[in-house]
């Protein structure tokens, strides 16, 4: 029971704010150098032309974009995704295209964060097109897990600490990788993570927050050319707690389901 509340207590997910702000520890991205970053948006039924950032996402192909699966709220609207963004109230060359169609990962559990598969795949009404602002993502190798302090970057639009106020653009931060044997030890996460996640961070410093959910950590490979190797899934309620890194979905655990999906549903 014990464990129970502390879990309740420390879960936060990073996520829904229509008033996001930036990562926490971060700094101003140079505008597009991430250009398979989007904005996930929502336009609530009673002003469903009236779109605000609900979370991030990663452009995977011409017509699907991966998101975190609690970032599919339960709410009449409709979601779009906003790709080639960077500062969130200037108009520039980004792009607004709707979602027809959302899978969530079948054994993703709503009340259990700690439970994993925090994955979403989105299905795009039209192709995306390509500008210098917008570029598909890599994805890693089928189970690679990457070695404790590889260096990775978290990008996003959340907040940059608690109950802060909104940044406008995009921003990063440096996160290395927390390996799975110490992010699971007691006095890290423990129990609330798995071998399906990844923790990044937990210096106490830097750290993803409210408004990042489902946005990119953003890793080199061997060959220089940048990977998603994560999605913002969660972290501690107060964003930032040293030991308590951010938590990422292993996007290397579900290569097979990703893939599979996008040809089930058609327009790869």
């Amino acid at each position: 029971m014990f464990q129970y509340l502390l879990l309740t207590l420390c879960l936060k997910a990073i996520a829904a704010n229509p008033l996001s702000g930036r990562v926490v520890g971060g700094q101003e991205a140079q505008p597009h150098s991430w250009p398979w970053q989007v904005s996930l948006q929502f336009a609530y039924q009673s002003s469903p032309d009236f779109f605000q950032h609900l979370c991030g996402g990663s452009l995977i192909s011409g017509f699907w974009v991966m998101t975190a699966a609690h970032c599919i709220v339960d709410i009449p609207g409709r979601f779009a995704v906003v790709l080639g963004e960077h500062n969130l109230q200037k108009v520039g060359n980004e792009y607004l295209i709707h979602v027809d169609l959302i899978v969530k990962h079948p054994g993703w559990i709503p009340t259990s964060l700690a439970n994993g598969n925090d994955i979403s795949l989105l299905r795009l009404a039209q192709s995306a097109y390509y500008t210098p602002d917008v570029a598909i993502a890599s994805l890693p190798p089928a189970g690679q897990i990457l070695p404790n302090n590889y260096p990775c970057y978290i990008t996003g639009w959340g907040l940059t600490e608690p109950f802060g106020t909104p940044a406008l653009t995009l921003q990063q931060a440096y996160l290395p990788v927390v390996d799975y044997a110490t992010c699971s030890s007691p006095y890290w996460w423990s129990t609330a993570v798995n071998e399906n996640m990844i923790c990044a961070g937990g210096d106490g410093t830097t750290a993803g927050c409210q408004g990042d959910s489902g946005g990119p950590l953003n890793c080199k490979n061997d060959a220089g050319a940048w990977v998603v190797q994560g999605i913002v899934s969660f972290g501690p309620g107060s964003c930032v707690a040293e030991r308590y890194p951010t938590v990422f979905t292993r996007v290397s655990a579900y290569i097979e389901w990703i893939f599979t999906t996008m040809a089930q549903y058609g327009r790869r």
